[in-house]
């Protein structure tokens, strides 16, 4: 919220979903002037591992390592301790209750991010998870205990964002995937599909936006970073 002293260049995190430290090194260069905050997650962190969080924070970025840790507690435990000393910002978990508290046992400076629901997910897959309620339901669900178990914040569509900000509060972070251009922009049809404009995010109680193709699939992706920020500009204004 606007009281956390988020920097602008840091409220989008671009997502590096690319194979190799080289293409990843491309745009951390390309967008380096306007984004301070990388996404790496598991396509990108499987080809490269460390060395490529290294390449980010070594010029001075953040890392949110989006890796959704999802295992035996203890074993979730012992990989976040391999994130020790590593300058990682944030640390992405999914899990029940006893996967979210090992995770915070050994978060060591990290900010750990419970994943709700993926915004992949729309009501019919629920349904055939066997799970009768509503997605906001389950999202609201899982971020409450979430946040009661220690979490720093939650990952969960803009659409759900708002009744978290109203019922739980300002105390924790929201971080906000599914992001697509403004609404007179076309939005290409992909596997997301609990998507907002960024604006909307922040009005409805977003931190951060995740954005990673909108941007990458640009003809110039400077002007649509730049359009988001003025997205998330007018968003915190409102």
């Amino acid at each position: 919220m606007k009281d956390k002293n988020i920097p602008l260049n840091e409220r989008i995190i671009f997502a590096l979903d690319v194979d190799s430290k080289e293409e990843a090194k491309k745009w951390v260069d390309l967008l380096g002037k306007q984004i301070n905050f990388y996404k790496v997650g598991l396509q990108l962190f499987l080809a490269e591992w460390f060395p490529v969080v290294e390449m980010i924070t070594e010029r001075g970025h953040k890392v949110m390592l989006d890796l959704k840790f999802y295992d035996i507690p203890e074993t979730v435990k012992l990989a976040l301790r391999q994130l020790k000393n590593r300058n990682i910002t944030f640390a992405t978990v999914h899990g029940n209750d006893p996967i979210l508290r090992a995770a915070v046992e050994e978060r060591n400076g990290i900010k750990i991010l419970s994943v709700t629901v993926l915004t992949s997910y729309g009501k019919e897959d629920l349904e055939e998870m066997g799970f009768s309620g509503t997605i906001k339901d389950l999202v609201f669900s899982r971020a409450k205990r979430a946040l009661e178990l220690g979490c720093d914040g939650i990952i969960t569509s803009g659409l759900e964002a708002s009744r978290l900000r109203k019922a739980l509060g300002d105390s924790f972070l929201i971080v906000t995937p599914g992001i697509r251009p403004g609404k007179n922009v076309e939005i290409p049809k992909d596997d997301q599909k609990r998507i907002v404009t960024a604006q909307d995010a922040i009005i409805n109680g977003a931190d951060y936006v995740v954005v990673g193709r909108p941007i990458r699939k640009s003809e110039d992706p400077v002007a649509v970073v730049e359009s988001m920020q003025n997205e998330i500009q007018k968003g915190l204004e409102s």
